[in-house]
């Protein structure tokens, strides 16, 4: 089987075949987006004119570092393309973004864009989608009662499964803006637009990782090369 590493890489090279010259880029955070970033800093050094918009402080550091040339939604508050990987894709390219805890910034950056790309290997592909857990952005405050509420929202979806507060080196993962994140193992999540107006009623929930209807295209790299989806 294909390396994944060089999926991912496969994934990006297609996926900057729609970067045009004189485009306002959405940039997205995770592995393969950075093979996306690294790939597209070779085409801005040889002349081609892009600016972008990082989804996350990782990005942008990488962005600067490489030399593609960056703005901001208040700058630039319109994108033509966002390019960014997914957690996994489900049926008509709703996903499950924000195992890099970027979720909040990706979804708002992805919502500027007049297209969205996600890019990713094959094994991201699956019919239903929540074997992967559900990221669920939550302010600090209320915690407790947050998890509660979104307890309560799952079990009246018939959805169950251990809500655990992300953590790293022991200590809770804070986002860039400043938030936690509860990983949900939902397991198959059947009514995925059930669930994220049940999770955004919550006052506690800040974003999910629930992407629906914001792909309009999958770049998916396999062992027998790469295909397109489209929603």
């Amino acid at each position: 089987m294909a390396d994944q590493q060089a999926l991912k890489i496969e994934a990006a090279r297609e996926a900057l075949k729609f970067v045009e010259d004189g485009m306002r880029l959405g940039i997205g955070t995770g592995s393969t987006a950075a093979e996306f970033v690294r790939l597209l800093a070779e085409r801005v050094a040889d002349g081609l004119n892009v600016i972008g918009v990082p989804t996350s402080e990782r990005t942008a550091k990488q962005c600067r570092e490489l030399g593609v040339p960056l703005t901001t939604l208040e700058e630039t508050p319109e994108l033509d393309l966002g390019i960014d990987g997914a957690d996994e894709i489900g049926p008509e390219l709703a996903l499950i973004k924000g195992g890099g805890g970027a979720l909040l910034r990706e979804k708002i950056v992805a919502a500027a864009c007049r297209e969205m790309i996600v890019i990713a290997d094959e094994t991201k592909l699956v019919d239903t989608l929540g074997a992967f857990p559900l990221p669920i952005e939550v302010n600090e405050f209320g915690l407790g009662a947050t998890k509660a509420a979104i307890e309560r929202a799952a079990e009246g979806l018939s959805l169950s499964g251990e809500i655990r507060l992300r953590e790293r080196e022991g200590k809770p993962f804070v986002t860039d803006g400043g938030h936690f994140i509860l990983d949900a193992s939902f397991g198959r999540i059947r009514e995925p637009r059930a669930l994220s107006d049940a999770l955004h009623a919550i006052p506690g929930v800040v974003e999910h990782g629930l992407f629906l209807d914001m792909a309009s295209r999958a770049v998916l790299a396999g062992a027998q090369g790469v295909r397109m989806l489209q929603a």
